[in-house]
C-alpha cells in the first residue's frame, strides 16, 4: 500500500471520522464501520485533509480543472480546504463552487455559494463518502442547469465497496456508468482492513478476527 494511503487511514482513526461498530446508515442497512467527516473540526485536521485530497485529485485529474464542486453541506468545507492546499501544493487556482440547499433571492442570489459556473468549465466533484450515489443523482443536474460544464471526475475520501442504488455495481462504478465520468477515492475499504485488521495502532487492535466476521458478512451482503 502506498504510504499516504495509510497515514490516511491513521488520519481518520486518530481523527475519531472513521469507527467501527453497529451503525444504521441512512440506507436502512447495518454496517459495522461507518465514516463521518463531520468530524474534522480543527484548523490542522481541516489542513491535512486538503492535503490528502488535492493530492488525490492531483494523481487522478492532473491540473486540467478549472473548479472544485462540494454539494451541500459537507462538501463545502472539503471543496475550501482543498483548493486551498491545492494552491499551496502545487501553485495552481482553483475555484471552489457549492450549492445551496434552498435557493437565494436577496443579496447574493442563487443556488450557488463560491464561484459561479460558465460554459466550458471542467469541473472535479468531491465528497466525503458515496455509499448509494443519492447525493450525485441530486447534485448533478443543479450543475448542468448553471452553465454547459464537464464534468471530469469524482473524489471522494473512502469507497465503501457496495452496491449503490441499482444491486448490482458499487456506487462509484454505477455513477461511471450512469454519467459518464470517472469515479475515485483516496482509499477502499479494502485498503482500510489491510492497514488494521490485527495489526495495533497506537496499542489498540481496531479490526480484530470478531470485526473482521462482521465486516465480511456484510460485504457477503452488501458487497460489489
Amino acid at each position: 500500500m502506498e504510504a499516504y494511503k495509510q497515514e490516511f487511514i491513521e488520519f481518520m482513526v486518530d481523527s475519531q471520522v472513521l469507527k467501527f461498530g453497529e451503525f444504521t446508515l441512512k440506507s436502512g442497512r447495518k454496517s459495522p464501520f461507518f465514516m463521518n467527516a463531520g468530524a474534522y473540526v480543527t484548523g490542522s485536521q481541516l489542513r491535512r485533509l486538503g492535503e490528502y485530497y488535492a493530492k488525490a485529485i492531483h494523481d487522478s485529474y492532473g491540473d486540467d480543472f478549472d473548479v472544485l464542486f462540494g454539494p451541500a453541506y459537507k462538501g463545502i468545507p472539503l471543496s475550501v480546504a482543498t483548493v486551498i492546499a491545492y494552491s499551496s501544493l502545487y501553485g495552481k487556482e482553483i475555484r471552489y463552487c457549492s450549492n445551496r440547499k434552498e435557493i437565494k433571492d436577496h443579496g447574493d442570489v442563487g443556488i450557488l455559494l463560491g464561484s459561479s459556473l460558465k460554459d466550458g468549465d471542467r469541473v472535479v466533484m468531491i465528497e466525503d463518502v458515496t455509499t448509494s450515489g443519492k447525493s450525485i443523482e441530486e447534485t448533478f443536474p443543479i450543475i448542468k442547469a448553471q452553465a454547459d460544464v464537464q464534468i471530469k471526475g469524482l473524489m471522494v475520501s473512502l469507497n465503501r465497496m457496495e452496491k449503490g442504488l441499482g444491486g448490482k455495481l458499487s456506487a462509484l462504478e454505477e455513477i461511471r456508468e450512469k454519467y459518464g465520468f470517472d469515479a475515485k477515492a483516496i482509499v477502499t475499504m479494502q485498503d482500510v482492513v489491510e492497514c488494521l485488521y490485527n495489526k495495533p495502532y497506537k496499542g489498540k487492535i481496531y479490526i480484530d478476527d470478531v470485526l473482521k466476521a462482521s465486516i465480511d458478512r456484510y460485504y457477503e451482503e452488501y458487497g460489489a
